[in-house]
């Protein structure tokens, strides 16, 4: 994969991941009320939802990118846009929680539910899949093997969950209590949009 690609992807989705949303929000909430070793079955499950999100994704990029070249063009562009626009909202957030406009209630049951949990709260996010649609393919670099691309691509979007979940089911009351100071999370969704805009901008014009 183009190195240059992947070194802006790396801490791009890094950022968009470990940014206060759905399933950190509950890996949050679960770390605190059952611990980490028992979040760690709806980490489990998140990370199977966010896997089958990311690979139904890459395939229709995938289809799109072999069958109709000025399609997957456009896609790119429109990618770059959204990353763009994602940065704005995120600076305009004014202290709250920019992609995460739904309550969650996080439920401890057994060790199957938990992962049903993880898993559907994953793959029942429609920002999730629009997130997914809109980044993988700004990224991809369509003069080398797509294959290894897109299994490279989904193997760090696996990583920065897991990281970015554990971040947040360990952080216990401090994370709690920096995520209650508007001021903080102004400046985590400031120092997440700036990026997310650079890279779109970066995208479009490269």
């Amino acid at each position: 994969m183009n190195l240059a690609l992947l070194s802006a992807f790396i801490p791009t989705f890094f950022f968009v991941s470990i940014t206060p949303g759905m399933c950190m929000t509950l890996a949050l909430s679960l770390g605190m009320s059952i611990g980490y070793r028992r979040t760690l079955w709806m980490m489990l499950g998140e990370v199977i939802g966010v896997g089958l999100v990311a690979v139904a994704a890459v395939l229709g990029i995938a289809s799109v990118m072999l069958n109709y070249p000025w399609l997957f063009t456009i896609l790119k562009t429109m990618g770059a846009a959204y990353l763009f626009y994602l940065g704005v909202q995120m600076w305009l957030s004014k202290g709250k929680l920019a992609l995460n406009g739904e309550n969650l209630q996080a439920r401890a049951g057994g060790n199957w539910d938990l992962v049903m949990q993880g898993f559907v709260t994953a793959i029942a996010n429609p920002k999730g899949w629009a997130f997914m649609i809109s980044l993988l393919p700004p990224f991809i670099d369509n003069t080398q093997p797509l294959t290894a691309q897109l299994v490279l691509l989904v193997s760090i979007i696996l990583v920065s969950e897991f990281i970015s979940m554990t971040l947040y089911a360990t952080g216990g009351k401090g994370l709690k209590k920096l995520l209650g100071d508007a001021k903080n999370i102004r400046l985590m969704n400031r120092i997440s949009g700036t990026l997310m805009m650079g890279v779109g901008v970066w995208l479009f014009v490269g």
